[in-house]
């Protein structure tokens, strides 16, 4: 890894000393960040190909009550510097992440009788930009309160973008991301990160985001309330504020002797919306891993319980009568997840005292119920190369967290599941931090459910493989808001800032027109294909990957496992083999709720997921991509019916073009192996 540093000439970093504007562009020089300083305060402009799209926009922060940025503020210096680096993510789209960008800092200090000083370090990537705001360690500041940010983003255009409008904190982050006009952002939404907009120079496309929040609450966007076309930043509030406004803050802080720095605020840009999604940028941003040894931290399938109401078959020998939270339940899991060989099993919420979704006290985490013998389970597990996972409500999970974990970590259990923390303010962006370094102190993996959207976490905590923060596979269970057009807009929103754990898998089929009458707890069903069904495993990002349906739905047979190939649905072999965390990523083809297709590299092994939404498609894909040689290509297409995939094989180079047939919602994948 190697580090750079040149005079700010060779940054192209210059200083316009009559209007006080300091420029600095990315490493290609495509973009362009101009910050100025005049009696108005801080304002900066991004441009990209000499074209601004966002144009001038204010920064600034509300300190103690009062803002600070907002009025002239005097110039003290500048540091500026070029880096070039590369890292290793332990599980992720992309194993080498290059670490790129031209930098500056720029030092201030108000011109008020608080005369407080306030860096702003900006950074410019190929692929986007991030500001954040540094305030040194200084005596007027030994604690402070933070209300609200003035970081603006004011659109040179009214854009077409793509958000989630929340309109409230409290809430678990799941949700559509619909089509909106920028002009029609109101100051009383509560847009989601990411915030995706389309600037409608060709394809161009930005998003809006954060990354390596601490000791500080979660943003949304909201309309600027001022007549201007774009949004602004809106903090968190703290669940402690008062209702007469009184004692109000999002932040409360004291300095730290290194000072304090906000979360970037990012502006990923992309010549096309697929040029979002191949982007590890806001993992780039989060803090560099402390945890030295990661060979504990294995990404890998699982079988999971919940989504189909824990409905198995059991075996010879087994002794309970039903399925439920009983220890030949998770056996029956178990030889269905080493029949695959997969690395794990999940036990959801319910296995021990008093577990419940809410933060209801008398639980104990180290009892389960009386008919979960774990020992034996874990046991068996080991004896059959298998993993386990346990779900847990994050309040439970706080009031014995030290000792749970020691626990866990003795009992040989893998990971946790963490969920209903439904929160984004500074309180619970603490708890994240604080659970994620006890985890990787007793060597537990870590899954969020319930949880605000990523942001920079998996460089930072690599042991956290995935998270939820989505609108998931788990609402056809209730609702019929998961569409085609619904799974092919994530893959351009929300999976742009990390993991996102959707639970695919489900091999219950049925049609738009006969969902809702089928629709259920037990065994739900999917109004999608079983080609959009295995194609998710490739499009979305996971390393740690659910097969949410029963063993059930996975065999044309009746009758427990294990079952031979031959009587397994169609795509499970797929399923079985389809790896979790790639070597490298590229989106082919595709716009945000239309379709996608995505290529992972594996070694020397290529997979291709193809997903549309209503619209059935074909498509021409160009293999330019491989590396020269021939490849062996096995297909696996949308057949006669929507529960059945047509298999081919056939003989590909990079001068080829592979074609895809994607039935109405539906999807295809492809292996390509050297």
């Amino acid at each position: 890894m190697k580090k750079y540093a040149f005079l700010s000439a060779s940054l192209l970093l210059a200083v316009a000393a009559q209007a006080d504007t300091y420029s600095l562009k990315s490493p290609n020089s495509r973009l362009q960040v101009d910050l100025t300083n005049n009696g108005n305060g801080l304002s900066y402009t991004v441009s990209l190909d000499g074209k601004q799209f966002i144009k001038e926009s204010s920064l600034g922060l509300i300190i103690n009550s009062l803002p600070i940025g907002k009025n002239e503020m005097q110039f003290i210096g500048k540091e500026d510097a070029s880096v070039k680096e590369s890292f290793e993510l332990v599980a992720g789209r992309t194993k080498t992440v290059a670490d790129h960008y031209n930098t500056y800092t720029l030092k201030f200090a108000a011109k008020d009788e608080r005369k407080l000083n306030l860096n702003l370090v900006v950074r410019a990537y190929d692929e986007g930009v991030a500001i954040r705001y540094q305030l040194p360690n200084q005596s007027a500041l030994d604690q402070f309160t933070i209300q609200n940010e003035l970081t603006r983003f004011i659109f040179a255009n009214d854009y077409n973008c793509f958000g989630f409008n929340q309109g409230k904190f409290v809430h678990s982050h799941e949700g559509e991301f619909d089509a909106v006009k920028s002009s029609l952002i109101r100051e009383h939404n509560l847009y989601d990160n990411p915030l995706v907009c389309k600037t409608g120079v060709g394809q161009t496309t930005f998003a809006l985001a954060e990354s390596n929040v601490r000791d500080y609450p979660g943003s949304w966007f909201t309309g600027t309330g001022s007549g201007e076309n774009g949004v602004e930043i809106r903090l968190t509030h703290s669940v402690d504020n008062r209702p007469d406004g009184s004692n109000y803050a999002s932040v409360r802080a004291k300095m730290p002797a290194k000072g304090f720095n906000t979360p970037w605020r990012v502006i990923m840009v992309g010549d096309a919306p697929g040029k979002l999604t191949e982007s590890s940028l806001i993992a780039i941003l989060g803090e560099p891993t402390q945890i030295k040894d990661t060979s504990w931290i294995k990404p890998g399938k699982t079988a999971w319980d919940w989504w189909n109401d824990s409905q198995v078959v059991f075996g010879k020998g087994a002794t309970a009568t039903k399925p439920g939270m009983n220890t030949d339940t998770y056996k029956a899991y178990i030889d269905f997840a080493a029949t695959l060989g997969l690395q794990y099993i999940l036990i959801d919420e319910g296995w021990h005292k008093g577990s419940t979704t809410t933060s209801k006290p008398g639980s104990d985490l180290l009892t389960p119920v009386p008919a979960m013998d774990m020992p034996a389970i874990l046991r068996y597990a080991k004896s059959n190369n298998i993993g386990v996972w346990v779900w847990l409500q994050w309040k439970q999970l706080d009031w014995q967290m030290e000792e749970a974990l020691a626990a866990y970590e003795k009992w040989g259990i893998k990971g946790i599941k963490v969920d209903f923390m439904d929160r984004s303010d500074q309180e619970m962006v603490d708890y994240f931090h604080k659970l994620l370094t006890l985890t990787a102190k007793h060597h537990i993996m870590v899954d969020l459910h319930g949880a605000y959207p990523p942001n920079g976490l998996v460089r930072t905590y690599p042991h956290y493989l995935t998270q939820e923060g989505v609108l998931g596979a788990e609402y056809n269970k209730w609702s019929s808001r998961v569409t085609a057009t619904h799974n092919v807009t994530l893959p351009f929103t929300r999976m742009i800032l990390g993991p996102i754990d959707y639970t695919p898998g489900g091999f219950r089929h049925t049609t738009a027109e006969e969902f809702p009458k089928l629709r259920r707890n037990t065994l739900p069903y999917v109004k999608t294909t079983r080609g959009q069904a295995v194609a998710m495993y490739v499009v979305y990002d996971s390393p740690f990957q659910m097969l949410a349906d029963s063993p059930i739905s996975y065999s044309k047979t009746e009758g427990a496992w294990p079952k031979p190939q031959s009587e397994w649905e169609d795509g499970l072999e797929f399923v079985k083999d389809v790896p979790v965390t790639w070597d490298e990523t590229r989106i082919l083809q595709g716009d945000i709720g239309q379709f996608i297709v995505s290529a992972r590299r594996k070694g020397k092994d290529w997979y291709i997921g193809a997903m549309t939404n209503e619209s059935g498609r074909t498509l021409t894909i160009p293999l330019s991509f491989l590396g020269k040689g021939n490849y062996k290509a096995q297909m696996w297409q949308d057949g006669k019916t929507i529960s059945t995939l047509n298999k081919t094989e056939a003989k590909q180079t990079s001068e080829d073009t592979l074609t895809l047939t994607l039935a109405p919602s539906g999807g295809a994948v492809a292996v390509l192996r050297k």
